[in-house]
């Protein structure tokens, strides 16, 4: 059996102000909480139980959306990272509760046709990496590879990277990483991190392999990220389903919407996602738009954009390359288009 570890602690100031009243794991892409696939893919996976690494600030919330685990055929656990103190830290706090091989995976982090593909070829190795090229790999760990593509070195977040191959947030890893997390020191960023504790393994000879990932990877760290991962997902799953109701309207290619919504006066262009008793009145939803529960827009255009639920959008001209919190207000006098980045239960009259 493969044992689930989701790390969902830290703060996300990145996210700001969206994070501040909402954890990034549970930002909605295509109206599910970015953890919610990640549970999904471990399941898939094979994993029926699962340990989530939360903070004490927002622990309470992922435990709501997440329960015991069942929804997602998993059986949940929770164990507490007082301080976010690198992602080393974070696995090590699980050594009394994993003995068998597990996935580390961030809880931030999707990547597409799944981590199962991986499970054959992680067999036999102590530790396992996934890799992708990145444009900017000093955002992340960085591996090293020679001229016969053997992995040699692992670096954090390094200011003058020495390739633009990145670590993604999928480790698969066997018990003997936990000896491994006692012989670190904190980098310089302060933090224990899993590039050491994977160099310390490969220096005493364990077997670390590695597989560079084909395919998207989506690393949910600021606000373009969860707009263009919304996108990515839409593209991918979108389909045109009605379940609602539309009134005098127009739906245009692969959109959803969810039972008591109701589109009225209005034209919806997929890949786009109307949740469940949201109102559209005489608006336009473009391409690439979550539109969460309970949502109300009216005269108003909303594109490339993630509303989350009981929001209200009025009067607004054109909404684009935003993110609006849960309850939060845009109320329009005059007509512009304008961009947002608006936490929960904000008001803004332009």
């Amino acid at each position: 059996m493969v044992v689930g570890l989701v790390l969902a602690g830290g703060y996300a100031t990145r996210l700001r102000p969206t994070s501040l009243s909402t954890p990034k794991h549970l930002i909605p892409l295509a109206n599910k909480p970015v953890i919610g696939y990640v549970l999904e893919d471990l399941a898939a996976a094979g994993a029926e139980e699962v340990h989530v690494i939360v903070g004490p600030h927002n622990g309470d919330a992922i435990r709501e959306y997440v329960g015991d685990g069942s929804r997602f055929g998993l059986t949940a656990r929770y164990i507490v990272q007082e301080k976010p103190m690198g992602i080393a830290h974070a696995v090590s706090l699980a050594e009394k509760h994993i003995s068998e091989d597990f996935i580390a995976y961030l809880g931030d982090n999707l990547i597409q046709g799944g981590a199962s593909r991986y499970l054959s070829r992680a067999k036999g190795h102590d530790a396992f990496l996934l890799l992708k090229e990145v444009e900017d790999p000093s955002r992340f760990g960085v591996a090293v590879l020679d001229s016969d593509g053997k992995l040699t070195r692992l670096v954090e977040k390094p200011r003058e990277p020495p390739s633009k191959l990145a670590l993604m947030g999928v480790y698969f890893l066997t018990p003997a990483f936990f000896d491994y997390t006692k012989r670190l020191k904190p980098s310089w960023r302060g933090e224990y991190e899993i590039t050491d504790a994977l160099d310390l393994m490969m220096r005493d000879g364990r077997s670390v392999g590695y597989a560079i990932h084909e395919g998207w990877w989506l690393d949910v760290g600021k606000k373009d990220d969860v707009l263009a991962a919304n996108a990515v997902i839409l593209d991918e799953n979108a389909r045109r389903e009605v379940r609602g109701a539309v009134e005098n309207s127009r739906l245009e290619g692969r959109v959803l919407i969810e039972e008591g919504a109701v589109v009225r006066n209005s034209v919806v262009r997929g890949p786009a996602v109307i949740g469940r008793g949201s109102t559209i009145d005489d608006s336009l939803i473009g391409p690439y738009t979550s539109i969460g529960d309970d949502c109300v827009i009216r005269r108003s255009a909303v594109e490339y954009s993630v509303l989350m639920e009981g929001c209200a959008v009025e009067g607004v001209e054109r909404i684009e390359e935003s993110i609006i919190g849960r309850h939060a207000r845009i109320i329009a006098s005059g007509q512009r288009s304008i961009k947002l980045h608006v936490s929960d239960y904000s008001i803004v009259e332009i």
